[in-house]
């Protein structure tokens, strides 16, 4: 604000002279009196010296008027929103309580046999549990009705940004899911389409000129999504309305937080006016579903998906890369990557059950291998609906499809790797985690070795990314550990015998 202050200062000299100059080569007096009192410039906390704005605007000619009213209007909006940048960064920073997190996405419809906010609250204590914190609930809102897909159509095909889907409950039930949630110590967060809606949101009859058109004047679908049409951000009105949509979710119910569905397809300057009204009520987690458009994370969102990780996890258990590719990317990424930005790891999600296939199918044996990397490295993980009891079949999109749950030895997995995380200060997410270190063996294409560090905290992770049994050496990986699987107090010498797909973690 300082500098925007200073700049605004300069300014006024600058529209001064502009004044001084005009009048020298016009000499004419001024044809157009000027109120300074009728003159408003809306610049928070700015207290410009009123007898410097007379001297700017009296007398002036109508040229000049015009010449420095402008370049002092542009002045203002630009530090207007530098300040609100800094504003929502600063306040973004202010919000820790994701720091040490899992989280845990959820699909209401397929959840429970009723697919109801009150049956799946049932399940909040086991969540709560297995060590979960952040619920990622997919679109809970009315599905259109319209060029739907499938029997029970899309839940990204939003009819009603501001109602519930009434197959899931009613507001009143939300509401009391939110509240249950919170206590048992986990924060929800919605998943918010903002780039297209159904074709019968009453939005298209409302304000047709919201959307988006061909060359012929037609409204039109992203890519091959029929049941959805595309919004136009270069209509000021419709930014208004989506932001005040996403706000009345937090002021009304409490909300903590959005997952924004394919984030990097709606403006970058969006998304910061909205982040910046939401933090007005309460702090709030953002996780963009983007790898791509990293001026996301600037000052809009904390989190982003890592797909090309959840790719490259996929190929190395499938034989068509090897850990090379792991240290490749994470190269890649250091030069990208700015202290406070998160990168989501996971093993499946919605989208990659659906169409791409279970863990069972892509990952086979490598899952818990691959598991305890996505845990481990920098950011956060994610659960995906039944992966924490093995679930082996692609839940449908567009119809019923119930998990079936059932007692897994992986549940008690998943929960050890959530107590890892929040217990080592070294795994906390972003700016919060320690240091990552890749420790390279005698087999480098075959082992992924690394060290995470945070004060006096360690965690060294020791990989065998192969379907065959392997010996091998790290010169670095020495020393008294405690062994976090089985909790036996370890003396490391840096050489090392794993099973096909075999995975160590030790502690200090």
């Amino acid at each position: 604000m300082l500098f925007c202050k200073s700049i605004m200062q300069n300014t006024i000299n600058q529209a001064n002279n502009i004044f001084l100059v005009l009048s020298q080569t016009f000499a004419q007096p001024s044809e157009i009196g000027v109120n300074f009192n009728q003159v408003y410039i809306n610049f928070e906390q700015q207290n410009l010296n009123q007898m410097s704005m007379r001297k700017i605007f009296s007398g002036f000619s109508a040229v000049s008027m015009v010449m420095a009213l402008s370049l002092l209007a542009a002045t203002t909006v630009s530090c207007n929103q530098t300040a609100k940048k800094q504003e929502t960064e600063a306040t973004q920073k202010a919000v820790e309580w994701h720091k040490d997190a899992t989280i845990y996405e959820v699909n209401i419809r397929q959840y429970t046999e009723e697919g109801t906010f009150k049956a799946f609250q049932e399940h909040l204590p086991r969540l709560k549990s297995l060590g979960v914190d952040i619920l990622w609930l997919m679109p809970i809102h009315p599905i259109g009705e319209k060029n739907r897909k499938g029997e029970m159509g899309s839940y990204y095909s939003v009819k009603d940004y501001k109602d519930v889907n009434p197959n899931f409950g009613t507001k009143e039930d939300f509401k009391a899911l939110v509240e249950a949630v919170h206590n048992q110590g986990m924060y929800l967060i919605l998943d918010w389409v903002a780039n297209h809606t159904s074709w019968d949101n009453h939005l298209i009859k409302e304000h047709p000129e919201w959307y988006t058109r061909d060359s012929t004047g037609q409204m039109v679908s992203p890519y091959d999504w029929s049941d959805v049409a595309d919004l136009d951000y270069s209509n000021d009105e419709l930014r208004d309305y989506m932001s005040g949509a996403l706000t009345y979710w937090v002021e009304e119910f409490d909300i903590d937080g959005y997952r924004c569905d394919v984030a990097g397809m709606v403006p970058v300057d969006f998304w910061e006016r909205a982040v910046a009204d939401l933090y007005e009520v309460k702090p709030v987690f953002m996780l963009a579903e983007d790898e791509a458009e990293l001026e996301l994370l600037d000052s809009a969102f904390h989190m982003h998906y890592g797909w090309e990780f959840h790719h490259k996890m996929n190929a190395v258990a499938q034989g068509k890369e090897t850990v090379e590719d792991f240290f490749t990317y994470f190269d890649k990424i250091e030069g990208q990557m700015d202290p406070d930005d998160i990168k989501m790891n996971f093993l499946t999600n919605h989208d990659e059950n659906s169409w791409n296939g279970t863990i069972n199918e892509r990952m086979g044996d490598a899952q818990k291998a691959m598991a305890v990397i996505a845990w481990t490295v920098p950011g956060m993980p994610l659960i995906y609906t039944g992966q924490e009891i093995g679930i082996d079949k692609r839940l449908e999109f567009f119809k019923k499809d119930v998990v079936e749950w059932k007692d897994s030895p992986l549940e008690d997995f998943y929960t050890s790797l959530n107590d890892l995380k929040a217990d080592n200060k070294a795994l906390f997410a972003g700016k919060f985690g320690g240091t990552f270190n890749i420790l390279k063996s005698d087999i480098p294409s075959d082992t992924f070795v690394f060290k995470r560090v945070k004060d006096d905290n360690e965690v060294l992770v020791v990989t065998n990314l192969t379907p065959v049994e392997k010996s091998f050496t790290v010169e670095e990986a020495t020393g008294t550990y405690l062994n976090h699987f089985t909790g036996k107090k370890t003396e490391l010498d840096g050489t090392f015998e794993l099973p096909a797909w075999g995975y160590r973690v030790f502690v200090k």
